[in-house]
């Protein structure tokens, strides 16, 4: 079993994939009933248990809203492409399959060879080993035509504005009219990682502020929906055990809270 080799950036995936193996191993399988992810935890030479407090069981909600968006586009378009931007060690294709979409997972070089040695590529999945910056991607995804859907959770958050802003400028050129479902952190979460105790065992730090996803507007981008944590879809949070949503209720409008957005756009040329 060997340990993975990862970059600083690269190396936050292990956060979410341990928060899904705990919340698979919870009675009743959690939220997400994710038990691949424990079958990866259990096949990966980390330390795990040095990732502790609310960012684990928050990474499961978030993927839950995530998965929300995705199953809203599957039901109207369920021979649409997905195409998950900065994957990781994600499941979420085995999530939502419908036996019909089209299905790319992007992560660059590292990422791409640890998670070759759990998946396989088939007809209506497959793996890019490449930067979401890199526009090599963008002929690739568009094989099948029809409708599309862009992903990114928890990955530009890692990124400068700058560069943030010039790759949603380019989405937006490239796949007009097409949903982005995208995570924002506004300028408090960002400037208190350092007391994040998850953030305590890695040494990569986001950067990229956002209080407000009607900004980026002037990169292509039209709002749609915005949702905290306290506010999942309603089908969504039907999923929830009783303890999550009671949590919620009780922290969910708490400032920490509510400056993280997970959000849907359309993109506009």
């Amino acid at each position: 079993m060997a340990a993975p080799e990862l970059g600083e950036i690269q190396e936050t995936l292990l956060i979410p994939l341990y928060g899904r193996a705990r919340d698979a191993a919870e009675s009743g399988g959690g939220v997400l009933k994710d038990t691949k992810a424990v079958e990866l935890v259990d096949s990966i030479d980390y330390d795990f248990t040095k990732f502790r407090g609310p960012s684990l069981g928050g990474s499961v909600l978030r993927a839950s809203i995530f998965d929300g968006y995705i199953r809203e586009f599957l039901q109207r378009h369920p021979e649409g492409t997905v195409v998950d931007l900065g994957c990781g060690l994600s499941t979420r294709f085995d999530r939502l399959d419908n036996g019909r979409l089209r299905w790319f997972d992007l992560d660059v070089d590292d990422t791409m060879t640890l998670r070759r040695r759990f998946f396989d590529d088939s007809d209506r999945y497959t793996m890019i080993a490449a930067s979401l910056f890199d526009p090599s991607w963008h002929e690739q995804v568009t094989e099948r035509g029809g409708p599309l859907m862009l992903v990114s959770e928890a990955v530009l958050l890692y990124f400068s504005e700058s560069e943030v802003f010039d790759v949603l400028r380019s989405w937006a050129r490239r796949f007009p009219d097409s949903p982005l479902a995208l995570d924002t952190g506004g300028r408090l979460m960002m400037r208190s990682q350092d007391r994040n105790p998850v953030f305590k065992a890695v040494s990569a730090r986001m950067k990229w502020e956002c209080d407000d996803p009607t900004t980026l507007e002037h990169c292509g981008l039209h709002l749609q929906q915005s949702r905290i944590f306290a506010q999942p879809q309603p089908a969504v949070a039907a999923t929830w055990p009783a303890k999550h949503r009671y949590v919620m209720r009780l922290i969910g409008w708490t400032p920490m809270v509510t400056g993280y957005k997970i959000n849907l756009f359309a993109l506009t040329s």
